[in-house]
């Protein structure tokens, strides 16, 4: 039998909310039978850096390359044994900033608030890669110091799904979840942006700050949802 949606939700959320509380509620000999929640990764993405090969050439010596310290959760990614420092207009400094692997075609900094606040740099929200009208910063390596004219962001927060992952949540790419985190000093971040591809892999990034704000370190428990 068919039923109307219920007015503000389409039939895939329907859907969805349908699935996590089937999951939620079923005893746990009938739960192989309902589709499994997918595996929730959360972490904080600390101050790092993007660079593309000029860049590092400029900082590390012409031919440079990133030796990888170690992998990261999403495909591909990785930090590097390189770091810079980076310095703002305050002629403050934030030393050893770990740059994060693959090179890009574009350079950026990724710093939370309190960082950006400490260098002096009224650092916009964006997403990665969003860099129009961002401020600048200073980068300095082993061979050589570079200017950037624009990139420094807080990024905003996010979460990485593959196309089944979404669809468990019922969600596409830019549309909003909210992570909800038990604990003692737990809490709500709301506004988690969605990325989806077929590379992606199920994780939340918040920066340091909100990480710390909510105590995510002592978690009980967390979860997305609508």
């Amino acid at each position: 039998m068919d039923v109307a949606p219920a007015a503000g939700l389409d039939r895939k959320q329907i859907e969805a909310l349908v699935r996590r509380v089937v999951y939620d509620n079923l005893p746990d000999a009938q739960l192989e039978q309902a589709a499994p929640a997918p595996r929730l990764v959360v972490n904080m993405s600390a101050r790092h850096v993007h660079l593309n090969q000029g860049a590092l050439d400029a900082l590390f010596g012409a031919g440079a390359e990133l030796t990888v310290q170690k992998a990261l959760y999403q495909e591909g990614a990785f930090a590097a044994e390189q770091t810079v420092s980076v310095f703002g207009p305050r002629k403050q400094v934030i030393p050893n900033v770990r740059i994060l692997g693959p090179l890009r075609d574009y350079n950026q900094v990724e710093l939370a608030f309190t960082d950006a606040r400490f260098l002096g740099i009224d650092a916009p929200v964006r997403l990665s890669g969003n860099l129009e009208g961002t401020p600048g910063c200073y980068l300095v390596g082993p061979v050589g110091g570079l200017e950037l004219e624009r990139g420094v962001i807080r990024a905003a927060r996010h979460v990485h799904l593959n196309p089944a992952e979404a669809a468990y949540y019922g969600v596409g790419p830019g549309d909003l979840l909210r992570l909800v985190v038990e604990g003692d000093q737990g809490g709500v971040l709301e506004g988690l942006i969605c990325r989806v591809s077929e590379r992606e892999r199920l994780e939340v990034h918040i920066d340091t700050d909100e990480g710390n704000a909510i105590d995510l370190v002592h978690a009980r428990k967390v979860y997305l949802e609508r």
